[in-house]
């Protein structure tokens, strides 16, 4: 039986909370932090937890703690995750893993040293749209692939970044290109591979209680000349959200569709069914996961500590996406390309080279300690939406 922390007793916890509860004989949940303890003492009430809650991590010294969740803002991130590693807890980070490419190396190095487990949330690996998916792409069946495409489309009023800690660069890290599109970018990369450079445009359009973007988009090239986009955007209605890949025999998605085309005499296209058919039956012949999302993520660290193995997704999996995110920063600050990967002597590889160099949009005009907890909503972007 593990022991569990939770560090952060914001919105995400809940859902790390209720992933933890689905394996009661695997892990129990011995203790809740947060700045605000009444908030740590609410989720422990709500969940009926018999946790210790405090309002200071450091007051946990004394526990044995197999595991801890951090669900703290970015900024704290390393701080947090490094002393539980140090003192001998295996650590899931809830995204992104860190402020910057730095503190991911050194979250990276503590748990090297201490020999324990890092994980970096990535839920959305963890839904059947993606993990199939990703089964098509590495058949074969599509062809290599031309063009990648992620949209991370979502809508966020103007009061969400009133929040005390959200919109700013030091406190945040960034907008949605880092707190939103991180799943989809995450999921672009384990699919498709890191890009070799990469040329972004962003800017602020619609909060002007914000520094940090609420808009960007990307331009990607790949090693072999292929290329690839990324839009990351909280003010877009209806969150309509996807990853698409074009190859040279078809077009694959999540949400899920297949087309497929042959070439006429005249070289425009013609329906390929056979192709498409066989795509689908791919698709719908794989197995779906037992648990989706948090839950099945927290289900893949529980089996990874339990066998002594790493889990799907690492530290190194954490940076990557941090790192790809960094680039388009750098290459929209800059209005130059960003070339990966970032090295160390880079101006955006601390978290101090990216307040240094980050574009403040507007000022935070007003801030508020809490939001009354009425709960998050997300967008359904997975569900498939037709066929060949």
């Amino acid at each position: 039986m593990l022991n569990v922390a939770i560090i952060g007793a914001g919105a995400i916890s809940a859902a790390h909370i209720e992933g933890y509860l689905r394996f009661p004989e695997r892990c129990r949940i011995v203790a809740i932090c947060d700045l605000y303890p009444e908030k740590a003492q609410a989720r422990a009430d709500r969940y009926g937890l018999d946790a210790k809650v405090v309002s200071d991590w450091r007051e946990l010294g004394g526990m044995q703690l197999d595991l801890v969740s951090v669900c703290t803002p970015p900024y704290t991130h390393a701080e947090t995750a490094i002393h539980f590693l140090s003192a001998g807890s295996d650590v899931l980070i809830e995204k992104p893993m860190a402020a910057s490419l730095e503190e991911c190396d050194r979250i990276a190095d503590a748990a090297r040293q201490a020999g324990r487990l890092v994980s970096v949330v990535a839920q959305n690996r963890f839904r059947d749209p993606m993990m199939k998916l990703k089964s098509v792409l590495d058949s074969g069946l599509a062809g290599r692939i031309l063009h990648a495409q992620a949209d991370s489309y979502w809508w966020r009023g103007h009061s969400y970044y009133d929040l005390w800690w959200r919109g700013t660069w030091e406190k945040e890290g960034g907008g949605p290109t880092l707190n939103h599109a991180v799943h989809h970018i995450d999921a672009l990369l384990w699919m498709r591979g890191r890009p070799s450079e990469v040329m972004a445009f962003m800017g602020n359009v619609a909060h002007d209680n914000a520094e940090v973007e609420d808009l960007s988009i990307a331009m990607l090239r790949y090693p072999d000349g292929t290329l690839g986009q990324i839009a990351s955007s909280v003010v877009h209605h209806g969150e309509e959200q996807q990853l698409v890949f074009q190859g040279t025999n078809a077009r694959v998605s999540a949400p899920w569709k297949a087309v497929a085309s042959t070439s006429r005499a005249n070289g425009f296209p013609e329906p390929n069914r056979e192709l498409e058919e066989k795509l689908c039956r791919h698709y719908e012949s794989l197995p779906s996961l037992a648990h989706e999302g948090h839950a099945g993520q927290i289900d893949d660290v529980l089996s990874a500590i339990e066998a002594g193995v790493q889990p799907l997704v690492g530290a190194e999996d954490g940076r990557a996406a941090l790192e790809l995110i960094t680039a388009i920063y750098k290459s929209a600050a800059t209005g130059e390309a960003a070339r990966l990967p970032l090295q160390p002597d880079d101006p955006f590889y601390t978290r101090e080279g990216v307040l240094r160099h980050a574009p403040r949009f507007h000022k935070k005009k007003s801030s508020v300690e809490n939001f009354a907890d009425i709960g998050i909503t997300t967008g359904s972007p997975l569900e498939p939406k037709n066929g060949p």
